[in-house]
């Protein structure tokens, strides 16, 4: 089966998983409006009004402002922009951490792939969320920080996958053709294995970038994570903790935006994974 009848077969499957495709529309919607956030926010983000505070939701403000007078709708749309940095770098991190570690277990076995895996088990024992906030609270909170933090405590899973893979893909005829021509370590891991790889990686990937929203998201709420006044959901979350009692919209709709921008995600992640399975193909099943 050549590589256009693969995409086909991918494209075919995912258009008909209603799940996936509501997934994949959030997805863009959300890639559109931080794109777009300077040109569709109706506010500055950070612009005090010490006339509308806490003003409810209305036509002036949509979904009401702060205790600032800020406009929530404004600060949420560029909000949408620290979330997606926040995944995709994070993410971007873990993965090429994962895929190194993962490939150099797999490909040489041995020593090298006892202790990568004993290494991998250590950090699996380790509570994740709060080993993220031990190291926060002793580098001190920032966006930066957040992302690598994010990302180098959550390489663990890819680096399996990946070890997996290269378990199996290491014996195939076309490496065995590679190394019997002289093709180095180096040449046989990059080119010829890990580009057959990359689909669990993606899966994988895309259900990552849900958990770096969360995380991100926890920490802002809990004061650690993006500082004020950089606008970020779980930050606007904190607000609608401390005025619960007389202003509902700070709470639900930046709640809402983490539901659906998670729920996105998820469903985008499974539907690839659906999708990109061959054992549906072989039987039929598209």
């Amino acid at each position: 089966m050549n590589k256009y009848s693969l995409r086909h077969l991918f494209w075919g499957r995912f258009r008909q998983n209603n799940l996936a495709v509501a997934g994949g529309v959030i997805v863009l919607a959300l890639f559109l409006v931080a794109f777009l956030a300077p040109l569709i926010s109706p506010y500055n983000p950070n612009e005090i009004d010490r006339k509308e505070v806490l003003e409810p939701p209305g036509p002036r403000h949509p979904l009401g402002t702060d205790d600032l007078g800020r406009d929530v709708l404004s600060r949420m749309i560029y909000g949408s922009r620290i979330s997606l940095m926040v995944g995709f770098v994070a993410v971007g991190i873990s993965s090429v951490i994962g895929m190194i570690l993962g490939a150099l277990a797999g490909y040489y076995g041995g020593w090298p792939d006892r202790i990568i895996m004993r290494f991998i088990d250590i950090m699996l024992s380790i509570p994740t969320f709060f080993l993220i906030l031990a190291v926060i609270a002793f580098i001190g909170p920032s966006i930066w920080n957040i992302m690598i933090v994010i990302g180098v405590t959550s390489w663990m899973g890819i680096a399996r996958l990946v070890r997996a893979e290269f378990l199996s893909l290491k014996t195939r005829e076309y490496v065995l053709a590679a190394r019997a021509l002289g093709a180095g370590d180096i040449a046989i891991i990059f080119r010829h294995i890990m580009p057959n790889s990359m689909a669990p990686v993606l899966i994988s990937a895309v259900l990552g970038v849900a958990s770096a929203v969360l995380v991100e998201s926890a920490l802002s709420f809990l004061g650690i994570g993006v500082q004020p006044p950089t606008p970020s959901w779980g930050n606007i979350l904190t607000l609608g903790k401390d005025n619960i009692e007389i202003a509902w919209w700070l709470s639900v709709f930046p709640g809402l935006a983490i539901l659906v921008t998670v729920l996105g995600y998820n469903l985008l992640g499974e539907g690839i994974r659906d999708s990109i399975d061959p054992r549906l193909w072989e039987s039929g099943k598209h």
